[in-house]
């Protein structure tokens, strides 16, 4: 049953048996449930104007098992859980088991660590070691005790990045110390604490593994524990573990170095981080064979190589003592699945250090989208947005004013021109910086963003033309003065707008990766990719035009010259590379839009949304910044209303994508994530011509013939295949 406002236009039968109030009346909604569960998929929900999908996942559901967990602890403060035992110095008085223990408590370290990462509290999980809420205890323990040492200054690193690149949105508890101890005295020279123990474990390896001829004069070490034959087992394990946080923590600064000058250290420390991952898996097998202590049999509950419990972690502890720490217990990853995400986060730093640092704004944003693609995580993305924007100036090198120039395609000395001083410009490099930031944000974040910012790019576009005609005005100069002036203000005008467009684009393709649309909205989807590529062309190429002065000196001296130049001119192959996309995604509009004409299928319907109000909900930011003039649902109806499939230029889509990107190979030879780019584009129009050839020749849809689309060969552009059911 449902509470409806004030009577309403209810159909539905009254309820006899709940009597209607003064503002209310109740009525039957079980028509429209039955109806909800054929409509709706997963993951999709019927909810009124007022929801807050935010308020309600952050409500307390008292006596939920999962909302209301409450504070259940083991123990009520630190001072009690070492009293009662539950942190003990030494680990264990035989030494075998000690470093067992400690072998263990690295491990879980690791889980712990990937969890916090993941999005999980710091508080319940690297801090609910009690051993780094206690520093001083450790000190006679000096395996234990650099190990923490080094655990801390590496939480202490990640959470400065964090917060200092401001990536974190909805993980924004990553950065909540909860009064914990992040920094304590000494934790800075963490990292000769660590290599004083590497090489004592070096010296203790060497020793067990030397010949009897040479035993005695390597008595004096001291062995690690007192099993001899376990004692370069024990070794390996402990050595691997010691070197990858040693590694991991000189990538962690190498990598805050000023202008990337660490980039090319840092991958050498990365390459030294996956070897010690490899050797850790290796010692799994011995340390679970020689393990003393009880085991964990199930493998995504395991958080060590062992598979034993670990000593000194309560992850309910903090509960009490940190005020703000969340009252639910959250699940750890397992060891393994640990390992695999250091991997896939050391992977995604290679990538990182791997980039040129090029000063070409397009070539850093074609890099965060790029490096995006594979998905990093929070502490990947934020040493993007690090290594791109430093003191205000692209990798701390070129300011923003410069950059702009250059993406503008005006000439080196424009950069130094006062009109950088005006409060317009500063603001547009303002912006930069927020669209850098936007783009190193998770998918759902970015997108959401993008929308956002478009209107700001709309505003400040008015303000500078605005700007620059009071600048020019006021301008008393040179002729020569006032036309770098004018010549300034247009190129950064055009600009503007081309990067307005873009990330419009943006904008609507990763609503592909969050796979926001439905089958039966690609055809509006990508009739508003194709005119928003329109106009992304038109400004790209206007500015590559603009930037051709010897052109335009030679036409005021050579008659004619508008129709020689027009046999001879040449496109600019990015604007060709547009024409790829603008072709393809022509070609699929027009494919839903006939399929929907003549065969009626895929069409938007459904008892819930109409297909104007789903227009409004993909592309309500976009309308609201103009992106285009004149675009609505008005219009997208008038221009798929007479689509068939006899309409001779959707033949031609799919094959002059083909064509020109067959053409474009040349010219993109020393690109290869351009051609790989162009070759992906190929096969989906390939793919697409030949469905559409079946599509013709059938004339309609056989009941035995199914057709969908699917992204095969590019993530943004469908393949379209028939195929018998």
């Amino acid at each position: 049953m449902a509470e409806a406002d004030g009577g309403g236009d209810a159909k539905a039968p009254l309820n006899s048996s709940i009597p209607s109030g003064k503002d209310t009346v109740w009525f039957d909604v079980s028509s429209l449930l039955h109806r909800a569960c054929h409509d709706l998929r997963n993951d999709e929900l019927i909810n009124g104007e007022n929801f807050n999908l935010f308020a309600a996942m952050s409500a307390l559901e008292i006596m939920d098992p999962k909302m209301d967990s409450g504070i259940v602890s083991t123990y009520y403060s630190v001072d009690e859980a070492i009293e009662n035992g539950a942190a003990p110095i030494p680990l264990s008085f035989d030494r075998t088991i000690d470093v067992q223990c400690v072998i263990d408590i690295m491990d879980h370290f690791l889980a712990c660590e990937a969890t916090w990462h993941k999005g999980g509290s710091l508080a319940q999980t690297v801090f609910s070691c009690i051993y780094l809420l206690r520093p001083e205890r450790t000190s006679s323990h000096a395996l234990l005790h650099s190990f923490c040492r080094v655990i801390r200054a590496t939480c202490s690193a990640l959470v400065s990045a964090v917060s200092e690149a401001r990536t974190n949105e909805e993980e924004d508890l990553f950065t909540m110390a909860y009064g914990l101890p992040l920094k304590v005295n000494g934790d800075e020279k963490c990292l000769s604490m660590i290599h004083a123990v590497d090489e004592t474990l070096c010296r203790q390896l060497k020793a067990c593994k030397a010949p009897v001829s040479k035993k005695t004069v390597l008595e004096d070490v001291e062995p690690l524990q007192t099993h001899l034959d376990l004692e370069e087992g024990f070794c390996k394990a402990v050595l691997c573990r010691i070197r990858f946080r040693k590694h991991f923590y000189h990538v962690l600064t190498c990598l805050r170095k000023p202008q990337g000058r660490g980039l090319e250290l840092a991958k050498k420390h990365i390459i030294s981080c996956l070897s010690e991952l490899d050797s850790m898996l290796k010692t799994e097998e011995f340390l679970r064979d020689n393990s003393a202590r009880g085991t964990v049999e199930n493998e995504d509950e395991k958080t060590t190589a062992s598979g034993c419990q670990p000593v000194g972690f309560d992850s309910t502890l903090n509960s009490r003592s940190a005020a703000p720490t969340p009252p639910r217990a959250i699940k750890l990853l397992s060891w393994k699945k640990a390992v695999d995400y250091f991997r896939k986060l050391l992977h995604d730093l290679d990538v990182i250090c791997s980039y040129s640092l090029d000063p070409v704004f397009e070539g850093a944003l074609r890099f965060v989208v790029d490096v995006q693609k594979f998905q990093p995580d929070l502490v990947a993305r934020a040493h993007i947005q690090l290594l791109l924007v430093q003191d205000g100036k692209l990798y701390g090198r070129e300011s923003l004013f410069a950059v702009i120039c250059k993406a503008a395609l005006l000439p080196e000395g424009a950069k130094n021109h006062d009109i950088q001083k005006n409060e317009s410009v500063q603001q547009l490099g303002q912006l930069l910086i927020t669209l850098f930031r936007v783009l190193c944000t998770n998918t759902a974040w970015q997108r959401r963003k993008l929308g956002k910012i478009l209107q700001d790019w709309r505003i400040i576009y008015v303000q500078l033309e605005l700007a620059f005609r009071k600048e020019f005005g006021e301008t008393a100069s040179t002729s020569v003065e006032q036309d770098l002036l004018l010549k300034v203000c247009k190129h950064i005008l055009i600009w503007v707008e081309e990067q307005t467009y873009w990330i419009a684009l943006r904008f609507l393709m990763v609503g592909f990766e969050l796979e926001l649309y439905s089958t039966d909205e690609y055809c509006m989807v990508y009739w508003y990719i194709y005119i928003i590529l329109i106009k992304l062309a038109e400004k790209t190429h206007l500015k590559i035009m603009l930037s051709n002065d010897s052109s335009r000196r030679k036409s005021k001296k050579k008659k004619g010259f508008v129709k020689d130049v027009g046999k001879d001119y040449q496109v600019p192959p990015v604007v060709l590379f547009l024409q790829c996309y603008i072709h393809v995604s022509q070609g699929l509009m027009m494919i839903l839009a006939s399929l929907r004409n003549e065969n009626n299928i895929i069409l938007c319907q459904g008892p819930f949304n109409t297909e104007h109000e789903r227009f409004v909900q993909h592309f309500e930011l976009l309308q609201k910044a103009s992106l285009p003039d004149h675009a609505s649902f008005f219009s997208f109806t008038e221009t798929v209303a007479n689509t068939h499939f006899s309409t001779l230029s959707m033949h031609n889509c799919f094959k002059d994508a083909q064509k020109i990107a067959k053409e474009l190979r040349g010219s993109f030879a020393n690109d290869p994530d351009r051609l790989g780019e162009l070759r992906q584009i190929e096969q989906v129009a390939e793919h697409n011509h030949v469905a559409l050839n079946l599509l013709c020749q059938l004339g309609s849809l056989e009941p035995s013939l199914k057709i969908s689309f699917d992204f095969i060969h590019h993530p943004h552009f469908a393949t379209a295949s028939v195929k018998r059911s």
